[in-house]
């Protein structure tokens, strides 16, 4: 009966912290994790420690993501200001005195290591954003969405000028998504997607030739097939051979047989 009490006890504590996850989501997320990692082993088993790593990182999300799935969201909120005030601060710094690699200013030296401030925004900006929603929480007004907009265009300059235009649409991705889900009115995000369709050639001018070039690329690899165009024209190679079941295990052609420098 002792046992049996303890055991209880231990299920009892234990609960709470468990059940607080979104099981389908879980399930989800739990499915998508490792089929990735299965399509990783397959691509890259001449490269064991690759594989060890991916394992070692899945574990560490999963890990954070146990962490900050049990802490109230009110110590979340008292985050996000600080988080997000701290991740400008360090764009702005690297932009002064980053580490310049291959062309772009995107690393803060801090002693003991490099830091990529722009990946701090991948959480602060959402954070800042829902604090400052919940704030006026009943009393929306046209000028919150706007402030709102304001304070994700901040971080988003910042990263594109690095220039770093893969992070920063992932950084704007993340910040629309909670001014969306705030309750931003229908016609604002039509007039939005009109707007950014008449800026296209504006914009299009104000992309650097690498991105030009990777837009190009995408639309015609065959531009360019030995070279910018390579990996794009070995990945349909690679899908149009494999259909819709695949190879098999460990069969992929284009990655064993050395079409592609980083297959994993």
């Amino acid at each position: 009966m002792r046992d049996q009490t303890l055991a209880q006890r231990i299920v009892a504590w234990v609960r709470p912290w468990v059940t607080v996850f979104d099981v389908p989501l879980l399930t989800i997320i739990g499915m998508l994790a490792l089929i990735g990692f299965v399509t990783l082993s397959s691509a890259g088993y001449d490269f064991p420690w690759r594989i060890t790593d991916q394992a070692r990182n899945l574990g560490i999300a999963f890990a954070v993501m146990f962490v900050f799935a049990n802490v109230n969201p009110q110590w979340l909120m008292r985050l996000a200001v600080p988080v997000y005030v701290t991740g400008v601060v360090l764009l702005v710094l690297t932009e002064v005195a980053g580490v310049t690699v291959k062309g772009a200013t995107r690393w803060l030296d801090i002693g003991i290591g490099r830091i990529q401030p722009s990946e701090i925004m991948k959480l602060g900006l959402p954070l800042m954003l829902a604090w400052y929603f919940h704030k006026r929480e009943g009393a929306l007004r046209s000028a919150d969405f706007a402030f709102a907009a304001l304070i994700m265009l901040v971080p988003v300059a910042l990263i594109l000028k690095q220039p770093d235009l893969g992070t920063s649409l992932l950084v704007v991705a993340a910040g629309f998504a909670v001014i969306f889900f705030a309750g931003l009115p229908w016609k604002w995000l039509i007039a939005l997607i009109v707007s950014g369709l008449a800026a296209l050639p504006v914009l299009w001018t104000l992309l650097h030739d690498y991105q030009r070039e990777r837009v190009m690329t995408l639309i015609d690899p065959s531009n360019d097939p030995l070279g910018k165009g390579f990996h794009t024209i070995q990945a349909m190679i690679a899908i149009g051979s494999g259909g819709i079941f695949g190879k098999g295990w460990m069969q992929g052609t284009q990655t064993h047989l050395e079409f592609i420098p980083e297959r994993t």
